[in-house]
């Protein structure tokens, strides 16, 4: 297990990496021995680029491929795609789409199955995640599904967060406002060389101004197909990247997130293995409590040894 680990942290193996994530993804004991042991230090960037489906999210990851391919980084990514209902494995269309890089050295691009999660995230992206800083990735970008409002999970795990949308969406912007506008860092308008496409930048700056919390989040446009826009995106990315480090309030929210994130799922995965029909069968009709049933097998769990 050691030499393993010391080929992950060297990152010379992509071998090693994709069979680590396997086992991370799939809750094996083996991949919990490598968390427990793999360093956490290594400063990468994660990413999160969420959006409605259509919105062009997946040629927007691969224009920013390109863009730090050049700068000689070191690139992890997590395409999170719907889940087969055959195989309950990952659909891979974000791998399909981005294969001019799949056999790159500094590239390494994972599909994961959202088996179900919704968010559009897959239940085990903080650890996948981990396991890439590991790897020694500088940026770690996790591309999510694409299912809409719901899809505000990804702020909980990125240092920064970028909203796709189209000058399509038109009056739909509304829609999206009370909930997945609140999480964006940066607003990317792509499809930008569309028709209406300033006059939906011009709205929806126009709209976030009438809310200061978020007024000063860059509208960035890009048209990801011909990769234009997308070194003035990675700036405002830079710059926004570079506060946060200041930012140790945002540094120990994100912190806190990502434990009760983790502490939710093992809860979860306990819940899912305690026999909860035969828990009822053996109780009185008469006397049964639903909030009293939850009390009694909440304490099983948490005291039960393992």
């Amino acid at each position: 297990m050691n030499e393993l680990i010391d080929k992950l942290i060297q990152g010379k193996d992509d071998r090693i990496l994709a069979r680590v994530l396997s086992w991370v993804e799939n809750n094996t004991e083996q991949g919990k021995a490598v968390l427990q042991k793999i360093p956490h230090f290594y400063p990468s960037w994660v990413i999160g680029i969420t959006g409605p489906p259509g919105a062009g999210k997946s040629t927007l990851t691969n224009a920013l491929i390109q863009h730090l391919v050049e700068q000689n980084k070191r690139i992890g990514i997590i395409a999170v795609d719907p889940t087969s209902v055959f195989t309950q494995g990952a659909i891979l269309g974000d791998r399909i789409r981005m294969s001019e890089y799949f056999l790159h050295p500094n590239v390494f691009i994972r599909s994961a199955a959202s088996r179900g999660n919704l968010g559009g995230l897959c239940g085990s992206i903080v650890e996948m995640i981990d396991v890439l800083r590991a790897n020694q990735r500088d940026v770690v970008i996790v591309e999510t599904v694409g299912v809409g409002q719901s899809e505000v999970e990804i702020a909980s795990i990125a240092d920064i967060t970028i909203l796709v949308l189209v000058p399509e969406a038109g009056d739909d912007i509304q829609a999206f406002k009370s909930g997945i506008m609140e999480i964006a860092d940066v607003f990317v308008v792509n499809k930008a060389d569309r028709v209406g496409a300033n006059t939906f930048v011009q709205n929806l700056q126009n709209m976030l101004h009438l809310r200061t919390h978020i007024a000063d989040v860059p509208v960035v446009k890009t048209v990801a197909t011909k990769k234009e826009g997308i070194a003035e995106l990675w700036e405002n990315i830079t710059k926004i990247h570079v506060h946060i480090q200041k930012n140790e309030i945002k540094q120990k929210q994100l912190l806190q997130q990502k434990i009760e994130r983790l502490i939710q799922k093992e809860l979860w995965l306990k819940v899912q293995q305690y026999d909860i029909k035969n828990h009822i069968q053996l109780m009185n009709l008469a006397d049964l409590n639903t909030y009293i049933i939850v009390d009694r097998i909440l304490q099983d769990i948490i005291t039960k040894p393992e």
